[in-house]
């Protein structure tokens, strides 16, 4: 079953821009001309991010933090069983995650167009917002230090993207 997963994931990851795609015709003659033109950058924006995210899990985090996952030990008599299905679930659950993580401008993006944050106020609140990276990171890491940084700075440098482009909005 976990090769069919496997497979199942990895077909949605390939086809996505082809669906993407379908789904942008398909809702397109219902848009007026101003929505079309935001639609198409917000797409594009959404599927750019989420790749990002992705590709930042699959060559940056993943291999760290299955090294911390495969070395740690609690004490000499609990060995670590490391299966196919356990690698297999780590691996998509924290690729999924940070592509869900990536989308942080595409979200402040949205709630600036509906003024429900201001530059201003996401610079004044910018220690609040550390403090819930670094939850969010932590809830979505494995329990080490290192992963847990190389989570947070990207998700910090995407919060400060976020200010620069809600600020843009706002002009």
């Amino acid at each position: 079953m976990t090769h069919l997963t496997t497979a199942a994931m990895l077909a949605l990851l390939c086809v996505s821009p082809y669906v993407v795609v379908e789904l942008f015709r398909f809702i397109t003659p219902a848009l007026y001309d101003n929505e079309r033109r935001y639609s198409v950058v917000i797409a594009t924006a959404v599927y750019m991010l989420f790749i990002l995210g992705v590709a930042m899990s699959y060559f940056v985090l993943f291999p760290f933090a299955f090294r911390f996952l495969g070395t740690y030990q609690v004490d000499a008599r609990v060995v670590n069983n490391i299966n196919l299905s356990s690698y297999i679930s780590t691996f998509a659950t924290l690729t999924f995650l940070m592509g869900v993580v990536f989308q942080i401008p595409v979200i402040s993006f949205f709630l600036a167009k509906m003024g429900v944050i201001r530059a201003e106020m996401m610079e004044q609140y910018r220690r609040h917002a550390l403090i819930i990276i670094l939850t969010v990171a932590a809830i979505i890491t494995p329990p080490d230090l290192l992963t847990l940084i190389l989570v947070t700075l990207p998700m910090w440098g995407l919060y400060e993207v976020s200010i620069a482009l809600v600020r843009r909005v706002q002009q």
